[in-house]
């Protein structure tokens, strides 16, 4: 179970209510942003909800977009990458403050931590962080520090292939990290009915919503449906969101997102496991009653939960 975060919700927060009723699962954030919380905090709620688990988590982190980091956060937005890649390591090292103080001068981040008291060793000074990407820059993150890459929800298998698989290596190979495993992890739109027609216009209507930011707009022209993002940014724009969701085509919704009767969408899936290591399944929730997007999530844990 995967909890992502927005400027409503916290990852942090949800999870730790998924823990408390849960015994066996592995458990993530997808994600937490990085932007908003200090090295010292995101470790310390990483090393919280670790202990609390059991050792189920998968810290899963992002930066948002650069107008994000600026606009949200108060950040700069430059070089996310190389803030990626200074935090990490950082996160790991303050896991092992039972080690000893943990003093840091980078050029995103300073950290001086003193133990004022003896600090327990963590459960786990190992805990799995996945780096959210989506440029081929970012998505090298991954392979140079992370355990695991969160990839974005309008990847499609060709972007995949063709962008990441090779950003990943080149990542490793830059760090001498050739052997170390990195997780691809694909977070899917995913929506299920006895009526396929509605769950994939459910899915059309949120693979739209993504689209519409012109900065996933390079994503959409590497896959081979730049022309129909762009209508899906005019029609965003004019707040028509049925012309919205029309203007995303069927070999987007087929290529992004998983859609139709219980045993398509499982046929569909299991497609998707020459693609990545794990999926996400993703319920849409665009201009979905609350009632449908309750059904919906019980749905996709009762069939396709194990």
């Amino acid at each position: 179970m995967w909890t992502p975060e927005f400027y409503t919700r916290s990852s942090v927060v949800t999870l730790a209510a998924m823990v408390a009723k849960t015994s066996t699962i592995r458990v993530g954030t997808s994600i937490a942003y990085a932007s908003g919380r200090s090295p010292l905090m995101l470790a310390t709620e990483a090393r919280s909800l670790d202990e609390l688990s059991g050792g189920r988590l998968v810290l899963g982190l992002g930066l948002g977009t650069k107008r994000m980091m600026e606009d949200w956060h108060g950040l700069p937005g430059d070089s996310p990458a190389v803030r990626m890649e200074e935090l990490v390591p950082l996160l790991r090292r303050l896991w092992r403050l039972h080690e000893g103080p943990v003093a840091h001068e980078g050029r995103f981040y300073r950290c001086n931590v003193v133990p004022t008291a003896e600090v327990d060793e963590p459960l786990r000074t190992d805990i799995p962080v996945f780096t959210a990407g989506v440029s081929p820059r970012m998505v090298q993150t991954a392979g140079r520090v992370a355990d695991g890459l969160l990839g974005h929800v309008l990847f499609s298998p060709r972007y995949v292939e063709e962008v990441v698989v090779p950003a990943i290596d080149e990542g490793r190979r830059k760090t001498g990290r050739e052997d170390a495993p990195v997780e691809k992890v694909g977070i899917v739109i995913t929506s299920v009915s006895d009526d396929a027609d509605q769950a994939r216009r459910e899915v059309a209507g949120q693979i739209g919503f993504y689209c519409a930011p012109k900065s996933y707009g390079a994503l959409l022209e590497m896959s081979g449906f730049g022309e129909a993002g762009d209508k899906v940014r005019t029609a965003f724009a004019a707040r028509d969101f049925a012309a919205m969701t029309a203007a995303v085509t069927d070999p987007m919704i087929d290529a992004i997102g998983v859609a139709g009767t219980p045993s398509e969408v499982r046929t569909q899936l299991a497609a998707l496991e020459d693609v990545y290591d794990h999926v996400v399944l993703y319920p849409p929730s665009f201009q979905l009653s609350p009632e449908r997007c309750d059904e919906l999530a019980a749905t996709l844990a009762d069939e396709f939960g194990a």
